[in-house]
């Protein structure tokens, strides 16, 4: 039996975590509820998972003294700690001791003291896990929805085969049975073995067969591939079987603006798609707008500039006499804050989530189960570039697609590694 004491961002990151502790006393101090009720008003992910827990707590309450203990589905026990002052007074005095984390601290050290358990404290705050630690108190951070993606982080893979392979491909477009390991809509590079620089850019296919990549010879909305990666992710972007794409990869690499240049061809020339949706977390992903002047587009316009630009960039690269202004009005384009999508159904939407790596798990799972009939939905990040607090390369909503869609048919993920925005917007990456 282990005693686990939550912190109230395990709680607003996952309402649920509570199950996934066996054989555990699951330990909630009073003044984790206070702060969740600072959040339940709040329309987004954060505010839902605060109300879902209110919720939980409010039925179990009815099955017990939540002081005493619960007993959970899965066989553990969950109770609410009372903080009164013989246990703030463990906190030391070199800290503010009614400070909120300071007093869930207390809880912990309290319960070490005067229960014979183990005690851990969870919480996906770094700096608090440094506390707990000083005060002899183990801290983890909530890990069940971590992923391990570092094969995918390193870009392209590249196979040595037979010359004649490559041939092969050239001719045929495809080559069945290649007795090479890959995954559905895995991207790779064949190198020949004997001809240096001789390849071939290929994917595989739902029956692991190796097939020819499009060229893309005559762009998209005046946007050409300039490298492997680029064509990679265009032939993704356009095959109408895959559903989900991801672009992970550095600024500059191309994510966004590919997405949007075929997002506009499916939907304006190819109208395979009522609408192009664009959308971007405003972060926090909880950020209420309600304090910024002007209407909601005004509200959003800071966080949207960057797909704006993209926009701008394309229309006076394309030859399509559309205005950016007629794609607004003539509801082919659509800009959208993440706060507002919960509830939504979106049939028949070209979907971009730009900046993806900043969402949860949680807030991932909410924007694709928003797709409704022919919706293809395109995530775009840099898992390296997080501005969440509680989550990581491994832990964020970006991520987490990328490896539990792993070799499903209906997804694709490339990672882009080469900058391509401009030579000194490179070399700032590199350098800097």
């Amino acid at each position: 039996m282990i005693n686990y004491v939550f912190d109230t961002n395990v709680i607003l990151y996952d309402p649920k975590a509570i199950n996934a502790f066996d054989d555990a006393i699951i330990n909630i101090p009073i003044m984790v509820i206070e702060e969740i009720d600072n959040f339940k008003k709040n329309m987004d992910q954060t505010g839902y998972n605060a109300r879902f827990f209110a919720r939980v707590l409010d039925e179990l309450r009815k099955e017990g003294d939540l002081k005493a203990g619960v007993m959970l589905p899965n066989g553990s026990k969950i109770r609410v700690n009372i903080c009164n002052h013989t246990i703030s007074s463990k906190v030391s005095n070199d800290l503010i001791r009614d400070k909120a984390d300071n007093l869930i601290i207390s809880v912990a050290i309290w319960l070490k003291e005067h229960e014979p358990y183990e005690t851990v404290f969870v919480t996906k705050d770094a700096n608090l896990r440094i506390k707990a630690d000083v005060f002899g108190i183990k801290a983890i951070d909530y890990t069940q929805e971590k992923t391990e993606i570092k094969e995918f982080s390193e870009g392209t893979r590249v196979i040595n085969v037979a010359d004649h392979l490559i041939d092969k491909i050239y001719k045929d477009g495809i080559i069945t049975n290649p007795g090479i390991d890959g995954t559905i809509n895995e991207y790779v590079r064949l190198d020949s073995e004997e001809r240096p620089g001789h390849s071939a850019l290929v994917k595989f296919d739902e029956q692991l067969n190796l097939k020819r990549v499009s060229e893309f010879k005559d762009g998209i909305w005046g946007i050409f591939a300039r490298n492997a990666e680029q064509r990679f992710a265009f032939d993704a972007l356009m095959d109408d079987n895959i559903k989900l794409v991801s672009l992970a990869g550095i600024s500059g690499t191309g994510k966004t603006l590919l997405a949007v240049a075929a997002g506009l061809k499916k939907v304006v020339d190819d109208q395979l798609y009522k609408k192009l949706l664009v959308s971007r977390p405003i972060f926090p992903m909880g950020k209420d707008l309600g304090y910024l002047p002007g209407e909601l587009k005004d509200k959003i316009n800071p966080w949207m500039q960057p797909v704006y630009d993209n926009l701008n960039l394309l229309l006076d690269q394309s030859e399509n006499p559309l205005t950016y202004r007629e794609l607004f009005t003539q509801n082919m384009v659509e800009i959208e804050a993440l706060t507002y999508i919960r509830g939504r159904s979106i049939p028949h939407q070209f979907f971009i989530v730009d900046e993806a790596q900043n969402l949860t798990p949680h807030e991932i799972k909410t924007i694709l189960t928003r797709a409704g009939e022919n919706t293809k939905i395109v995530l775009t990040g840099d898992p390296n570039q997080i501005d969440n607090p509680y989550i990581d390369f491994y832990s964020n909503g970006l991520s987490y697609v990328i490896e539990r869609f792993k070799n499903d048919p209906i997804a694709a993920a490339i990672y882009l590694t080469k900058g391509e925005r401009s030579l000194l917007a490179s070399k700032a990456a590199e350098k800097l």
